[in-house]
Parts: C-alpha cells; sequence; structure tokens
C-alpha cells in the first residue's frame, strides 16, 4: 500500500489527511527530519511512499497529480514529493541529507518536502513536476496566507479542470470538437463504476471488430451499421485515453494496446470493407491492401523523422520556425491538422463513406486523402531536414537501424560494404533504398509472373538494402531508409500477388503484409518506451526486409500461381505466430516489471 509521511504540526481543521486517504494512502505524522526519517526506512521497499508538508492547503487533484501518476519514478508539487520504488534510494539519500546538521540545502525553504525536493535536484534527479495550471498547491507560512490560499482552491472547479485536463492538449479537428465535448464525460463515468482504460480500450476493439463484419455482409444496411460502429469505436479509443488521465491509469500494458488495436481495427475494417464488395461482385482487396501499405508507411515517416530527431543537437530549421508562426495564427492550425488526416478526420470518413457510397469509393478517397496528406507531411519533413544543420546522436542512428528491420543477408553483406560506404556521399544511404526498391517493385509489375526478372531484382535489392545500412544513419535525409524499405516489401507482395491473378491471392498477401506491419510497429513501441528493438533472434527467424522480400520473388519464381497463394497464406500465418507470441511474451512481462511507458499529456488548466 503507497505511504504518506506527514510531516510537521496538524493544522486544526486541515482535510489534508482524509484527502490522502482518499487518494489510497497510508498516512503516518511525523513531527520532524529525524521522525520522517526514522517513518521513511520502515516502509517496505516495493511500495510508493511520499513525504507531505501537514500544512498543505491545495486541490485534490493537484495531490493526486503530484502524487499518484504511475510514469515518474520522482514527482513533487509544492509542499510535497513522492518517490516509486525504483528511486527509493534518491530519496532517502536527500532525506538523510536534511537530516544532518544543517540539513545541506535550501535553509531558506520551511517546507521538509520542499526541501528534500531541493535535495534531489542538486544531486542530479530527475524530479517530474506536473503542470498543475489554475489547480492550488501551496504551504501557507501564516494564518493570512492559509486563508488566501483556501479562498483560491474555493475559487477554482477542480472537477472542471479534471475533465479539461482529460483532454490531449493538441489533437485533430474531429476529435476535438465533435467528440472529447462528451467523451471526457464518459471518462469520468466509467472511472466512478471502476472501469479501467484497458477494459475500454478491449470493448472499442470488439466494437470495431463488429463494424468490419458488419461491413463484410456486403448489404446496405450493414455497410449503415459499420460506419455507425466505426464511429462509437472511435469515442471509445478517446475515452480509454481521457480515462487515463483523468484517473492516472496509465500502464506499460495499456499503451501497448491503445496503439497496437489502433492498428488492428482500422486494418480489419479494412479486410470487413473488401469481404462486403466481393459479396457484390466487387474485388477491392488490392485497393484494401494498397490502404493498409499506404497508411503503414505514413506512420513509418512519422516515427522515423521523430527517432532521428529525438536529441539532435542544433535541431533548428527556417522550415521549422514558419511552421511555428503557422501554428500561431488560429485557423491554420486546424487547416495544417486536418491535411494531414490524422485517426479522427481518417475514421469520420470511412465511416460517412461506407454509409452512403460503395467500398470501391471509399477505398479510392481514403487513398487520394493519404496519398496527400502523406506528400505534405513528407516534403515538409525533407524540407526541414536539408536547412536545419543538426548533428544526429548514436542513440537515433540505433533506432533508426533497428526500425530499417534488415536480416541476416543484409548484415552479412553490409559488413562486407562498410569501407566502400564511409567514402561514398552523403545522400547514398536513402537513394539507393530508394532505387533498390523502385527496381523490384517495378519489375515484379512490368514482367510477367512467374519469370525471372523480380528474382534478379530482389538480389539487386539485397545488394542496395545492404549498403545503405553499412554505416551508421547519421545523414540529413537517412530517416526516409526505413519508410523506403516499408514500401519496397509490401508493394512487392502486393504487386507479385495482383500478377498472380488467382482467387484468393490478394487476401493471403492482406494477411501476409498485416502480420509484417504488426512486427513493424511493436518495433516502434519497444523503442518509443525506451525497450529496444525486438530480440535479434526474432529478426533473423522472420528474415528481415530484405529476405522476406528475396523469398516472396523466389517463391513467385519457382511456383504456380495457386501454389504461390498458399505460400503466402502458409507465410502469414506462420509470421504472424511467432511475433504475436513474442510480442504478447514481451509486454504481458514488461507490464509486471517494467517501468509505465509515456503517455500524452492532457491540457493544463
Amino acid at each position: 500500500m503507497p505511504t504518506v509521511i506527514l510531516t510537521g504540526q496538524p493544522v486544526p481543521g486541515s482535510s489534508i489527511e482524509s484527502e490522502l486517504r482518499s487518494l489510497g494512502f497510508d498516512v503516518h505524522l511525523a513531527l520532524g527530519a529525524a521522525d520522517t526519517e526514522t517513518l521513511l526506512a520502515r516502509v517496505p521497499g516495493e511500495h510508493r511512499v511520499a513525504v507531505v508538508d501537514a500544512r498543505f492547503v491545495g486541490h485534490p487533484h493537484a495531490l493526486r497529480l503530484g502524487l499518484t501518476d504511475p510514469r515518474f519514478p520522482l514527482a513533487a508539487i509544492p509542499g510535497a514529493v513522492t518517490a516509486q520504488p525504483a528511486a527509493r534510494q534518491a530519496l532517502t539519500r536527500a532525506m538523510a541529507r536534511e537530516n544532518s546538521a544543517g540539513g545541506g540545502t535550501a535553509l531558506a525553504v520551511d517546507s521538509l518536502a520542499d526541501r528534500i525536493t531541493a535535495a534531489l535536484d542538486a544531486d542530479g534527479a530527475d524530479v517530474h513536476r506536473p503542470e498543475l495550471g489554475s489547480l492550488v498547491a501551496a504551504v501557507p507560512a501564516d494564518p493570512q496566507a492559509r486563508n488566501e490560499a483556501r479562498q483560491a482552491v474555493a475559487a477554482v472547479d477542480d472537477e472542471a479542470v479534471r475533465l479539461k485536463s482529460a483532454v490531449k492538449a493538441r489533437d485533430g479537428f474531429v476529435t476535438t470538437f465533435f467528440i472529447s465535448p462528451y467523451s471526457r464525460y464518459i471518462a469520468r463515468w466509467c472511472a466512478r463504476r471502476g472501469l479501467t482504460p484497458n477494459q475500454v480500450t478491449t470493448a472499442s476493439l470488439i466494437t470495431a471488430l463488429i463494424a468490419a463484419g458488419c461491413a463484410a455482409t456486403g448489404t446496405r444496411g450493414g455497410f449503415v451499421a459499420a460506419g455507425v460502429l466505426l464511429i462509437a469505436s472511435f469515442v471509445l479509443d478517446c475515452t480509454d485515453g481521457q480515462l487515463a488521465r483523468y484517473s492516472l491509469q496509465y500502464s506499460t500494458l495499456g499503451a501497448w494496446l491503445d496503439a497496437t488495436f489502433d492498428r488492428a481495427k482500422e486494418y480489419a475494417y479494412y479486410a470487413g470493407l473488401a469481404l462486403g464488395a466481393a459479396r457484390g461482385g466487387d474485388d477491392v482487396w488490392a485497393l484494401a491492401l494498397g490502404a493498409m501499405v499506404l497508411q503503414t508507411c505514413r506512420h513509418v515517416v512519422d516515427f522515423s523523422f521523430n527517432e532521428a530527431n529525438h536529441d539532435a543537437t542544433a535541431n533548428t530549421s527556417p522550415t521549422a520556425a514558419l511552421s511555428d508562426r503557422l501554428d500561431s495564427v488560429g485557423w491554420t492550425v486546424w487547416v495544417r491538422r486536418m491535411i494531414v488526416l490524422p485517426i479522427g478526420e481518417r475514421w469520420a470518413m470511412i465511416a460517412v463513406l461506407t454509409a452512403l457510397t460503395t467500398p470501391r469509393i471509399t477505398f479510392y478517397a481514403l487513398l487520394i486523402g493519404c496519398a496527400f496528406s502523406a506528400t505534405y507531411t513528407t516534403a515538409g519533413r525533407v524540407l526541414r531536414s536539408l536547412t536545419r544543420r543538426a548533428t544526429r546522436t548514436d542513440r537515433a542512428a540505433k533506432a533508426l537501424a533497428d526500425l530499417a528491420d534488415s536480416g541476416p543477408l543484409a548484415e552479412a553483406v553490409a559488413r562486407g560494404l562498410r569501407s566502400t560506404a564511409r567514402r561514398l556521399p552523403g545522400f547514398t544511404a536513402p537513394a539507393v533504398a530508394l532505387l533498390g526498391g523502385a527496381a523490384v517493385v517495378a519489375t515484379a509489375a512490368l514482367t510477367d509472373f512467374g519469370g525471372p526478372w523480380p528474382l534478379v531484382a530482389a538480389l539487386a535489392y539485397l545488394l542496395t538494402s545492404s549498403l545503405a545500412v553499412a554505416r551508421p544513419l547519421k545523414g540529413a535525409l537517412d530517416w526516409l531508409v526505413p519508410p523506403f524499405f516499408r514500401a519496397a516489401e509490401y508493394l512487392t507482395v502486393l504487386v507479385l500477388a495482383a500478377k498472380a491473378d488467382v482467387n484468393g491471392a490478394l487476401p493471403a498477401a492482406f494477411g501476409l503484409v498485416a502480420a509484417v506491419a504488426y512486427h513493424h510497429y511493436d518495433t516502434v513501441y519497444r523503442i518509443r518506451g525506451d525497450a529496444g528493438a525486438p530480440p535479434q533472434w526474432l529478426v533473423r527467424t522472420i528474415g528481415g526486409h530484405e529476405g522476406r522480400t528475396l523469398v516472396i520473388c523466389v517463391l513467385a519464381v519457382l511456383l504456380t500461381a495457386t501454389q504461390f497463394k498458399l505460400a503466402l497464406t502458409v507465410l502469414a500465418l506462420a509470421v504472424a505466430l511467432v511475433v504475436l507470441v513474442e510480442s504478447i511474451r514481451f509486454w504481458v512481462a514488461a507490464h509486471k516489471v517494467g517501468a509505465p511507458a509515456v503517455h500524452d499529456e492532457g491540457e493544463p488548466a
């Protein structure tokens, strides 16, 4: 059970002790630093512990933000400081310093909790200080100041601030104006009934899968129901994050489920639309697979660019400055957010078009919209990269190498090309990645199925992709390498399945790309959570992007169209089984023993 040590003389009429107990803390009283240190030593090491000044005056939600957020090992607000088990040693050292002769730090600070926080800062500890906005958190020094603090508390609606902070500070137009105004109240309703964000996330997935099933009926009623259920699924998708922020129920497993289920919902819905169209005699599997490929490549562009610049130095450019100026003009903010077609706008478009038109029209609109937004965002990031003078770190290069997903073949060839790669210009990596990928896709598209040329192009792709990763990816445009690899692999599968021209080949290709894309998304989520890339044995087992591309081309040369379809199906099942089992094992274990992943913050009051 989490423990609070309430320090100093109790204040008559103070509600601090009851407020702390309502937050789930076991409260102990200590008169001074010596008593506090003694009580601190008695708290079991696996429990969260906090030190709070008995004179504290503030909103309950300020205490909740400061003392119960599971994402941060150390956190503090005025008059209170807390440590999770991972940071207990740092808190104990700071407490010992304050109990030693002379106090050690910040003697002008009257509050023991604040002196401990100052000692932690002096030790270089990373102490999180939540954005309180209009919430009050203070340690009044005299009765007049205490009365003023109480009046300030009464003047602010704690619950209204809590509801507002449950919503992301930056979100899309549709989410901000059509979903969040009421989904935050659904989140509060869920919190008051003890529901968890993971339960709401699961409900969102189930709703989306039912929507996909309705779309698969191929009837107008089914399409209308699918559109309505897809919107309902998105409302729940917003609610789970708002519930996490409202009640501070963050977890590693929750972050993974939220991110993974979003992709599963959208791509399952694509499959449902394709099945529904097939019932009406219209084969749109190629469009469904094309939409999944385009959407996944868009995300890889986002991930790669962000990782490349995560900790880059001198990270400025005229393009970035222009973007900041545009964001200072109200209407341009919303236009720019809508242009990139975020999930709210995208799902709203898909839902409306599903209900009113046909799957083919829905996919055409989706492909056009995503292609435009991908061109807009990628062009802007290329300009930023070319105009900024940034030095990228080894961490960024490692992240890009992990996102590249190179297998044993590329690694072996790359070792022999390192000396050559060092002598080549800085733009070599993205250039050869693009040329090699374009060559294998174009060859597959322009030659007959079963011919040898795609295999020749795949061997050339192995060489170019190895050259692209033969030296650290620290160039200005090296973040383009992983997206180029994704596009090459996915499009090769799509084109060869389409060229096979046999019933069932494209659905099998859809399943294979979905399984591989899951592996690539899982890699991103692990890197984002500072958990590192998937284990090397997993990458080797499923071949890496160049190995899978080569195997697909070999199968297209050696097998008949019907046999090729069966091979794609077997590959899809094998890859899905391996990556899902390893992913679930990893994230469940991380949930039990690891630090919580970072979620987006809500808007400050």
